[in-house]
């Protein structure tokens, strides 16, 4: 087929890979434009227009298709279907209807449930046993075109980082499996019950709240590794969290007794385990700002936390 690639983050990689290796002729890759990025604000391309241009293909990088110019570039393609992956930029009806067999986009969620920006990190943090990836027939909603296929995977206790690749390459091999045989995967239109919707990640969500239950702020460090990081804070200076486990929630420290009222976020004992609203949270790799990751050991080796410490 001829097609035209969309797609920006790392998640859209392996399907630019896999397309290409299926010996799709791909016209052109859209990619939002390359952006300052690092310590030294330096103009970086996306992942996706670095691995087109180490494939040799041409990359266009518009910050709008809204405009009748950029539409009708689009339409010039002549293209049979449009990929698009976490491009980032909104689709306008003009392009949607553009190529033969429309536009196919691979979303992180098997709809209805989690549609919208951030599927893969809203999955883990409301504790769903399993997710997926579909290949939706893109329309002018919110994801809510017919479907042509999903997978499913169980979530266990993946990191939405490990959970993101894998998805992303069950999503590459499922779309060329349907553009090998696009009329035996017909749109099928979502159910109208279990819409749910996942909203960009906000920052300020990172903060890990110990006031909630263990189970739910190992999510949050879960679904927010590698971005934005959840952490807390302690003397000033912001930890993240990379990995960390629930145990039981036993004030067995120093200068703890067993039946004090700890509160939520209070260090219990000399492993750095913290009492949350049910249970307590241990964490086991932690980075502090501008340092590299190391386990917790080596952290309270350096920078002792003592037991009874509130955490926020």
């Amino acid at each position: 087929m001829r097609i035209v690639f969309m797609g920006t983050p790392d998640f859209a990689v392996p399907a630019l890979g896999a397309l290409a290796a299926a010996g799709h002729e791909i016209v052109a890759i859209y990619s939002q434009p390359p952006r300052r990025s690092g310590r030294g604000k330096a103009v970086t391309p996306s992942p996706v227009q670095a691995r087109a241009e180490a494939l040799g293909l041409p990359v266009l990088t518009p910050v709008s298709l809204k405009d009748a110019g950029a539409q009708a570039a689009f339409a010039g393609h002549d293209a049979d279907v449009a990929v698009v992956a976490a491009y980032g930029l909104i689709v306008p009806r003009a392009v949607l209807d553009a190529p033969k067999h429309g536009c196919l986009n691979i979303h992180g969620s098997i709809l209805p449930r989690w549609r919208g920006a951030a599927p893969v990190q809203r999955a883990i943090l409301a504790g769903d046993e399993a997710t997926g990836v579909a290949i939706m027939q893109m329309e002018a909603g919110l994801d809510t075109g017919p479907v042509r296929a999903e997978r499913h995977v169980a979530i266990e206790r993946k990191s939405a980082g490990e959970l993101s690749a894998e998805l992303a390459a069950l999503g590459a091999a499922l779309m060329v499996e349907v553009l090998d045989d696009i009329e035996g995967y017909p749109p099928v239109a979502q159910p109208e019950a279990g819409v749910t919707y996942a909203a960009k990640v906000d920052k300020a969500e990172a903060r890990l709240d110990f006031a909630a239950g263990a189970e739910a702020v190992e999510r949050q460090v879960r679904a927010f590794n590698p971005a934005p990081g959840a952490f807390f804070e302690f003397a000033g200076e912001r930890f993240r969290v990379l990995d960390a486990e629930v145990v039981e929630g036993t004030a067995g420290g120093p200068g703890l007794r067993r039946g004090d009222d700890v509160g939520s976020g209070t260090v219990i004992d000399d492993a750095l385990t913290i009492a949350c609203g049910s249970g307590a949270l241990r964490p086991l790799v932690v980075q502090r700002q501008g340092k590299r990751a190391m386990t917790v050991a080596e952290l309270l080796r350096g920078l002792p936390i003592p037991v009874g410490t509130r955490l926020s």
